[in-house]
């Protein structure tokens, strides 16, 4: 069973994807390709070192594309994780970014239900 998340643990992973979203935000769509990113949520570990991070990716084909540039970035998008909170948290969480399909799932519901 999985524990509950503490109230410091959501509060920074709010932080965080509050920061992040800004960060991919200011980037624009020409540098992912074109695609829209949006940080759908991040969860944080209890000791705030490691934090996953979910992106929405539309439209889905560009995924792989997407993911290699976050990829290439992610040493650039901590540091400024860390300069946006470095004051707030004693450790800078490594940051591991994972694909949310929830958009992809309701499509081919969407899909089914057509039928």
């Amino acid at each position: 069973m999985e524990e509950k998340e503490s109230t410091r643990q959501l509060k920074v992973a709010r932080e965080i994807e509050k920061v992040l979203s800004e960060a991919i935000r200011a980037k624009g769509m020409a540098f992912f390709g074109g695609a829209l990113v949006s940080v759908s949520g991040v969860k944080i570990s209890p000791d705030l070192s490691v934090a996953r991070v979910y992106l929405s990716i539309y439209p889905s084909d560009k995924t792989e594309a997407v993911m290699a540039t976050i990829a290439e970035n992610a040493r650039a998008l901590r540091g400024e994780l860390g300069h946006k909170m470095g004051k707030q948290l004693r450790i800078i969480p490594e940051l591991n970014f994972f694909i949310d399909n929830s958009l992809d799932y309701v499509e081919h519901l969407d899909e089914l239900l057509k039928k």
